[in-house]
């Protein structure tokens, strides 16, 4: 897939989110493996209530970002770990929503959307050959204050690949990112939830956190919406990660959840924020 030019002049990638901060808390126990996503199901999820409660927009969001100009090169190397960032410290019931797979223009904007209704920002971990694809959905998530990771370029099981084969994945989709938006990611999830030495020192060494997740929607299994929204629910607490997906398979039911539990959750109190990368 020919990958897309540089647009100069275009807004450098945040690093984190104004008047939040979170750093790590809570690593897990060696490497693991969990499951990813799902072939994409037969149709639609059913459709979910009207949104309620819209926020209006911040002053964060509509003042340009400052930063942008000539792309730069990859960030410098981060700290090396042997394990994958599960849970962050917070205060006030701070939580983090992430997504990976994607962008994909069918499922992508419509996340965009509801995550713009009620000004909360998050996490896209994206994989290089659908960011490739769709430039200007990472240029949005960017323009909306969203952070943008590396989920490697087609999503494979690095367990079984070796290390040159590794290194190809992250780096391309690292550049692939710094080409469209300014900057490189500082933060790395690998596909499944499975982890190796080669992740952590070739993450690292293109300025990359590994971050993984507390609470799986378990929306790549197309459970139906309500059990997604309950399941994400269910696991919300101060610092969790919480994993969502906007492709790799019909997320019609993901697009619905969010819209049903992003307002539960800030009802209950929760608020939702970026992580800060450690100083290196």
């Amino acid at each position: 897939m020919k990958k897309e030019e540089p647009l100069p002049g275009r807004r450098a990638l945040l690093r984190g989110a104004a008047g939040l901060s979170l750093v790590p808390l809570a690593t897990t126990a060696g490497c693991f493996s969990s499951q990813g996503s799902a072939p994409p199901a037969a149709g639609p999820a059913a459709g979910a209530p009207a949104l309620s409660r819209p926020q209006k927009p911040s002053a964060y969001r509509l003042r340009p970002l400052t930063g942008y100009g000539p792309a730069r090169g990859l960030p410098a190397a981060a700290p090396v770990r042997s394990k994958p960032i599960l849970r962050l410290a917070s205060r006030d019931r701070t939580m983090v929503l992430t997504f990976d797979d994607g962008p994909d223009p069918r499922y992508t904007p419509g996340i965009l959307r509801t995550l713009r209704q009620y000004d909360v920002r998050a996490m896209f971990f994206v994989c290089g050959e659908m960011a490739a694809a769709s430039p200007d959905l990472l240029r949005e998530m960017i323009d909306d204050g969203h952070v943008i990771g590396n989920h490697t370029w087609t999503h494979p099981q690095l367990l079984r690949l070796g290390r040159a084969a590794v290194r190809s994945e992250i780096e391309s989709t690292s550049e692939v990112v710094r080409r469209t938006v300014g900057e490189a990611p500082l933060w790395f999830r690998a596909p499944y939830g499975a982890w190796n030495r080669a992740a952590f020192e070739i993450g690292a060494g293109a300025g990359m956190e590994p971050l993984a997740w507390t609470t799986d929607s378990l929306d790549w299994t197309e459970p139906g919406t309500r059990k997604i929204v309950d399941n994400v629910l269910r696991g919300a607490g101060s610092g969790v990660v919480v994993l969502n997906h906007d492709a790799g398979g019909n997320r019609s039911q993901s697009v619905d959840a969010l819209r049903i539990y992003l307002p539960r959750l800030l009802d209950d109190g929760y608020r939702f924020g970026l992580p800060r990368r450690r100083s290196v």
